[in-house]
């Protein structure tokens, strides 16, 4: 099956410019990206399903012609028939990130057949992660080399900085 479509999953809370360099290089071998967004509570997210969705859809709004941001539920698997793929994307910064998606990239190709392309992020974005960025925004730190300006004015309203 060849596809012209990946999906890019994650929880995105929230979606930094780690996460949008990802898209883009997705978008350098792929003509659409889907963005699933997982509500995934056993993460306890900062953000809601409904926040996070705006969110990257309001920090890729150039891209919009070539990007869909959805949420979903249960299997990825399952939401992926919904756009006939079997493409994963999956951004890994680190050797440990390589390590946990590897289990969950066999467990998607033994499930279905899924296919799981790994993309670095640019080096000066690679030490960004969700759990960072709202550590920083919670200690007032300057977030705008991290984040789109619509995430930043978000996470200020949910700290209250």
């Amino acid at each position: 099956m060849i596809t012209k479509v990946c999906v890019y999953p994650g929880t995105f809370d929230p979606v930094h410019y780690g996460h949008i360099d990802i898209v883009k290089r997705a978008l350098n071998v792929f003509e659409n990206v889907i963005v699933a967004i997982a509500e995934n509570p056993k993460k306890k997210p900062l953000f809601s399903i409904d926040e996070r969705v705006d969110m990257f859809r309001e920090s890729i709004k150039e891209f919009s012609d070539r990007v869909i941001v959805e949420s979903f539920e249960g299997l990825l698997i399952n939401f992926m028939r919904k756009y006939n793929t079997k493409i994963i994307v999956r951004g890994v910064r680190l050797f440990t990130d390589f390590e946990y998606e590897l289990q969950i990239a066999m467990t998607n190709y033994n499930l279905d057949k899924v296919e799981t392309f790994f993309l670095m992020p640019s080096q000066e974005l690679i030490h960004i992660s969700s759990s960072i960025v709202k550590d920083v925004a919670l200690h007032h730190g300057d977030l705008s080399k991290m984040v789109h300006p619509y995430v930043e004015k978000k996470l200020r309203e949910k700290f209250k900085v």
